[in-house]
């Protein structure tokens, strides 16, 4: 409650939080956006592959062009402005930066991103939880080896939900489920970046004018991205998922704490302590009153007669048995509160969401029929989209285990696969020698004997 005031102290002493950012696109460039109005923080490295579009993207936000002008990190400190490159290594080496924030977008980079800063003693916040998704477990167990902290992203909507959680948890209440919102229809799964934008709500010139990536904000859509959040908070919180992938029940905001009950109890969970999205479209597509396509919810239990009292006393709109209350935040500003988990990390040395086991898993999944030769693109492209398992099933998947959507970037296919059906690492020729494959296959081996075991009992 106090991180306003923490900040405050550091920019009265003149010792900013000093970050790093790696990846200066549309996310980076939201945070970018706070900085200036954030008091004890300075970015005073922004290494981006294109120096040059990073540098419009700051005047984009506002910043003026000197505050960027900073011809090394050390310069940079010593007047207070950014240092502007493409070298990542160097900013994450560098002993003046306190925090990295790791914003690609680009799955396989940012665990290369990740690994590093913590062999520099450097804390993670991670806005790429596409990575998160397949190896997060793994990475967080090798920051804790290193000393650091590493963490989601506040402002993305894993980081929100883990939140609630924790409100949920911390004020005695068991928690039924948990998740975002999502305007979804089943054909969805189909889209690719040609045919996004009519599907999201927005008209091409709208995506222009923001600078939007049809390829991302189809990742969005397709529920490629509702499912790597969802596993990166079952990872997170220990909550369940369904066994065969997200249901996407539609409701409004006021039927959520009916609609996220058990089955047994009129519900859709297959048990309670599930992970699950909730969509903003009737089945015919019928748009929902007051939805939280833009939101997060925890739903928790009412589990005695005096506290389910307290419900109705004190007016909480519950489902009709009075046992089921939701919280939710309508919206969630995306890069805009970045700047929370980044006080967070470097003030109290805590985490805003980060994988403490591997529950959840996403799985590459054929959008058409593919054939041999074909090449994969990965997270919103014309091939795959990625379906929410839990680790156990994608283990499972065809024999030698599910291949991790994060993975299926520039893959070639090596054997045909029906659309709908999941891939597995027999479907594919990868390369191997990537931190990123390498640091999954050990998260495999290091956790599948303990899930099977306990798959057992």
């Amino acid at each position: 409650m106090n991180l306003h005031a923490k900040l405050q102290q550091r920019a009265a002493a003149g010792k900013p939080v000093r970050v790093g950012l790696i990846g200066a696109g549309k996310f980076g460039s939201m945070y970018l956006a706070q900085v200036p109005r954030t008091p004890g923080m300075q970015v005073v490295a922004i290494a981006d592959l294109s120096p040059a579009g990073a540098r419009r993207n700051l005047a984009r936000v506002g910043w003026p062009e000197e505050a960027s002008g900073a011809k090394s990190i050390d310069e940079a400190v010593a007047q207070g402005r950014t240092h502007v490159g493409e070298d990542w290594q160097a900013l994450v080496a560098h002993p003046a930066v306190d925090v990295v924030v790791e914003c690609t977008g680009h799955p396989i980079a940012a665990v290369e991103h990740c690994l590093a800063a913590f062999k520099h003693g450097k804390p993670v916040v991670n806005v790429t939880v596409e990575a998160d998704a397949f190896c997060g477990p793994l990475l967080a167990r090798r920051a804790a080896e290193a000393g650091v902290v590493y963490s989601l992203a506040f402002g993305d909507q894993p980081a929100l939900i883990c939140d609630l959680v924790d409100w949920a948890r911390t004020c005695g209440f068991p928690v039924v489920a948990a998740g975002r919102g999502h305007k979804w229809l089943p054909h969805f799964a189909q889209s690719t970046p040609e045919t996004v934008w009519g599907h999201y709500g927005l008209t091409p010139e709208q995506a222009a004018r923001g600078g939007l990536n049809p390829k991302m904000f189809n990742s969005f859509l397709d529920g490629s991205k509702p499912s790597i959040e969802s596993a990166a908070v079952s990872n997170a919180t220990g909550l369940a998922v369904p066994s065969n992938g997200l249901l996407y029940p539609p409701a409004s905001v006021a039927d959520i704490p009916r609609v996220t009950r058990p089955k047994s109890e009129g519900g859709v969970l297959e048990k309670k302590g599930m992970v699950e999205v909730i969509s903003s479209l009737e089945a015919d597509g019928r748009v929902i009153p007051y939805d939280i396509r833009m939101g997060v919810w925890v739903t928790v239990e009412g589990e005695t007669e005096y506290i389910r009292n307290c419900f109705e006393e004190y007016n909480a709109h519950t489902d009709p048995s009075g046992r089921y209350f939701t919280l939710y935040k309508r919206w969630h500003l995306i890069g805009l509160e970045v700047g929370v988990s980044v006080a967070s990390v470097a003030l109290r040395g805590e985490a805003t969401g980060v994988a403490t086991g591997w529950n959840a898993d996403v799985v590459a999944t054929a959008k058409r029929d593919l054939q041999p030769g074909e090449m994969l693109d990965g997270e919103g492209g014309y091939t795959v989209w990625g379906k929410l398992l839990p680790a156990e099933a994608s283990l499972a998947v065809g024999g030698a285990g599910g291949l991790p959507l994060g993975l299926a970037h520039e893959v070639k296919m090596t054997r045909p696969v029906k659309q709908g059906q999941c891939l597995s690492w027999d479907d594919v020729a990868i390369d191997t020698r990537t931190e990123a494959c390498r640091l999954r296959r050990a998260m495999e081996d290091l956790f599948a004997p303990a899930r099977a075991l306990a798959a057992q009992r």
